[in-house]
């Protein structure tokens, strides 16, 4: 991995967005991530303008950024989507992705840390450190990202800067020193890395900058030998060791900016093209080769002379533009009119355009080196996290697959106009393709269409989308919750089918166990039959049968899990014995088995992390507790606000935001994620399942 040294720094010709003069060290690749309200869409505004790439910065009130163009961001006034910007500064090309800070949008925001070199945590001055920073932080650590801390709106009235610095290295490590530290009442920032001297509101520079060469240090012995000779090392010299220090995690700058003032923003932009790395310097993403427990790693060769090697992190499905692919390149040249291949594919497709995007508007590159972001649109096989090559043996690359919260929001949707059901699917079908955390099931006992998501504002956003850009009406019922099924005991299941109608007849018969699997275990089918009882032929069809009763469950029409189901023995005719009959046989045999094994309705339990003004705790923890839920822990970041952390089911949870809201005078918030499953109380099992026997009977 090279480490060209400072000098070499910016060199490249500003020139078109698709040629950085061919040389890598002239790109920057950041993710702007964290919380709502921390102002990441008006900074990437700032950067823009700062660089030059709009006249003016928009607002996010007014409804005219560049990133937050979508008609319902502009309405709610948030990010809803990552959306790309770039921009020219001092002879690099900075690539930005603007992610929304909501948990309910997580499926935007982690994808796009894929795709960068460095993570850009963005955190609220007012607000101190909140629970979505944390989890980014802690993601961005996981995956090898360098990571830059932006403390934004310095200028908000009663900010305490300097807590909240110590509060960051109490939370994050002592590895984050500030590079800048807001001047004359935050009205601009006095850079500490390259300057010994200068004014600050706090702290001192000749300290922060002691601070931050000691630790850039420490990595290279040769350094260390210098400094404790010369009692100084020229920051200036300092390229190599400062990439391998954000590499390894031993250093996490902390930059000050005010998006309103402008205070920072210039200084930001030179942080970027002076101590952010490049794509040769970063660590790159993790590739795997081969499958499951087989699979070794791979690193990408930043190399514009390798063959290509990107990954698609983003979808934009575009009612009138067609699906639009969204990548980053991390080996290899990209080139307009290149023969491309999706994963295992084996008929290539034709790059018949490439974009480079900046808000909604495509810009039309001739190519992209390695850590560039660009888009390919109206290639249908292209989806979220395929691999894109141009190396047949390359098919079995795949990228280390991310750890999404699992969508555990149902609601159950259906078209208002009758005989719409198929264009609805094609609708679903498009912005799933957009965000990984949306999942959507069609029940067969209820004969429903239930989709997932990560909160009450995901799928009300989904609905808005459908409404609104799709000009599609649904009717919808209840949330409905994932519950699930399972057996708490051994038991045996025995099923024939027979079936004679004057031609060829049909018969199977199936003898099988049942058992309890531990939490989690998922599904084990083993075939155990010996002498022929059933042929091999259609063993896969009694595994499918049995997968099948799984699938729309048993006792309350909920997916069975967590459980081992072994054929152990069974009878076939010669001349009668169809797929078929073995398929129903194995899913009866399953049905009957499970009525015996003593079986159990589950329901998601949710870590849920509640932030309020501290008066309203008791009225909080106790209302935890009549919703079957508990309290696990509480902490204060910011004086005044309580985050308690607890356990409750999911069930529990309906409509929780406007209880919260009168307990807290609309102060309060929450996020939830899935911890585990629990058995639900016996007489909410007895209810599950008289519905779900109502529903068979009718």
């Amino acid at each position: 991995m090279s480490n060209p040294s400072n000098s070499s720094r910016g060199s490249a010709s500003n020139g078109s967005p698709g040629s950085a003069g061919g040389n890598l060290e002239a790109i920057r690749t950041v993710a702007l991530v964290g919380p709502a309200g921390a102002g990441k869409t008006s900074l990437v505004e700032a950067l823009l303008h700062q660089a030059g790439a709009i006249l003016s910065p928009g607002s996010v009130e007014r409804g005219n950024t560049v990133s937050d163009h979508d008609p319902l961001e502009k309405r709610m006034q948030h990010s809803l989507q990552a959306s790309l910007v770039h921009m020219q500064h001092a002879g690099i090309r900075i690539h930005a992705i603007d992610t929304p800070g909501a948990p309910d949008f997580t499926g935007q925001s982690l994808p796009a840390l894929e795709a960068a070199d460095t993570a850009i945590i963005v955190i609220n001055a007012q607000n101190g450190i909140e629970l979505m920073a944390s989890r980014l932080m802690e993601t961005a650590a996981t995956r090898g990202l360098c990571r830059l801390i932006v403390i934004n709106k310095i200028d908000a009235p009663g900010v305490k800067l300097p807590a909240l610095l110590a509060q960051l290295r109490e939370t994050f490590g002592r590895e984050c020193l500030p590079l800048n530290l807001p001047a004359d009442k935050g009205s601009r920032v006095q850079d500490c890395f390259f300057s010994r001297e200068g004014d600050a509101d706090f702290s001192s520079v000749a300290e922060a900058h002691q601070a931050l060469v000691e630790q850039v240090v420490e990595v290279d012995a040769d350094f260390v030998d210098r400094y404790l000779n010369e009692g100084d090392v020229d920051a200036r010299e300092l390229h190599a060791p400062l990439e391998q220090a954000l590499r390894e995690g031993h250093l996490i700058p902390v930059c000050f900016t005010s998006a309103r003032t402008g205070a920072g923003v210039a200084e930001l932009l030179d942080v970027v093209e002076r101590l952010l790395p490049n794509p040769s310097e970063g660590n790159p993403p993790q590739f795997l080769v081969g499958e499951g427990s087989d699979a070794v790693p791979l690193q990408a060769a930043p190399d514009p002379q390798a063959h290509v090697l990107a990954h698609v992190f983003k979808i934009n499905a575009d009612p009138y533009l067609g699906k639009l692919g969204i990548m980053r390149v991390h080996q290899g040249t990209l080139r307009r009119g290149a023969q491309l291949l999706v994963g295992h594919a084996r008929k290539p497709f034709k790059v018949s355009h490439l974009f480079m995007l900046q808000g909604k508007e495509h810009v039309e590159i001739e190519q992209a080196l390695p850590g560039d972001i660009c888009a390919i649109a109206k290639v249908d096989e292209l989806h979220y996290d395929a691999v894109l090559h141009d190396a047949p043996e390359d098919e079995h690359i795949r990228l280390k697959p991310l750890d999404f919260p699992v969508p555990v929001h149902g609601l159950a949707i259906s078209p208002t106009r009758h005989g719409d059901e198929q264009r609805m699917w094609e609708i679903l079908g498009r912005l799933i393709d957009e965000d990984p955390c949306l999942k959507v099931e069609r029940t067969g006992t209820t004969n429903e269409t239930v989709v997932y998501g990560l909160g009450e504002l995901h799928l009300r956003m989904l609905l808005d989308r459908l409404r609104e850009t799709y000009k599609f009406e649904v009717t919808t019922q209840p949330p409905r919750i994932a519950y699930r099924e399972t057996v708490s005991s051994p038991a045996e299941g025995h099923y024939r089918h027979k079936k004679q109608s004057g031609g060829a007849g049909q018969f199977g018969e199936v003898y099988l166990r049942i058992e309890p699997l531990e939490r989690g275990a998922g599904f084990e089918f083993v075939d155990a039959v010996k002498g022929g009882t059933i042929p091999g032929q259609f063993m896969p069809a009694v595994e499918k049968g049995v997968r099948a009763a799984l699938d729309s469950g048993v006792v309350s029409g909920n997916p069975l899990v967590d459980v081992k189901v072994t054929v152990f023995d069974g009878k076939h005719h010669s001349v009668d014995s169809k797929e078929i009959a073995f398929f129903t046989a194995g899913k009866r045999a399953l049905m009957a088995a499970v009525r015996e094994a003593r079986p159990l309705v589950l329901e998601p339990i949710v870590q849920i992390e509640i932030s309020a003004p501290e008066h309203a705790m008791g009225d909080i923890t106790g209302d935890l507790a009549a919703r079957r839920g508990q309290v696990n822990g509480t902490r204060s970041n910011v004086p005044g606000i309580i985050n308690v952390q607890g356990l409750a089911p999911l069930a529990e949870l309906a409509s929780y935001q406007t209880r919260l809201n009168a307990m807290t005078s609309g102060q309060g918030r929450y996020t939830v994620a899935l911890s585990h499953y629990e058995p639900v109380p016996p007489s909410t099992q007895a209810a599950l399942v008289a519905a779900h026997r109502t529903q068979e009977e009718e």
